[in-house]
């Protein structure tokens, strides 16, 4: 495509635009999905993850990341929690309403601080908050507890 200005410049773009995106280009104003892309150096401000509520605990829990790395769970049983795979650089919180109360939580393939699994906060109504990462191998936990 040619843009001729003034009668005395012309301007070719290659077929697909300027670098040849493989997809739509977004605009200052647009939004477009990004799946599966590489950001290299970004700056990003002011940013919002995405939070799902993936229900009550029951006896056994698989965490899935697709919908949210902020997740929240009630527990309503004790609870074994199957840890996605440990992608090297993945992260997520988990946060676990404690319900009623006096219920427990097991992770799988976790590395805890001191090699220490916490044990869920049993007063009722309260919040623990875990936070993970993973190395590629393991996933390691850190948490913080009974808030009200």
């Amino acid at each position: 495509m040619a843009i001729t200005i003034d009668g005395t410049v012309g301007v070719t773009f290659p077929a697909g635009g300027v670098g040849n995106p493989s997809s739509a280009v977004v605009g200052i104003n647009d939004t477009q999905t990004l799946t599966n892309k590489t950001l290299t150096n970004p700056t990003v401000n002011n940013y919002t993850e995405g939070v799902v509520a993936i229900g009550n605990s029951s006896t056994s829990k698989t965490i899935d990341l697709t919908s949210g790395t902020v997740q929240t769970v009630t527990m309503t049983g004790n609870c074994t929690f199957t840890m996605p795979t440990a992608t090297a650089g993945k992260s997520f919180v988990l946060i676990a309403s404690t319900g009623a109360g006096s219920y427990t939580g097991t992770f799988t393939s976790v590395k805890w601080t001191n090699g220490t699994a916490p044990t869920l906060t049993t007063t009722a109504s309260r919040w623990d908050i875990f936070t993970f990462f993973a190395d590629g191998t393991y996933w390691y936990g850190t948490y913080a507890q009974n808030f009200s």
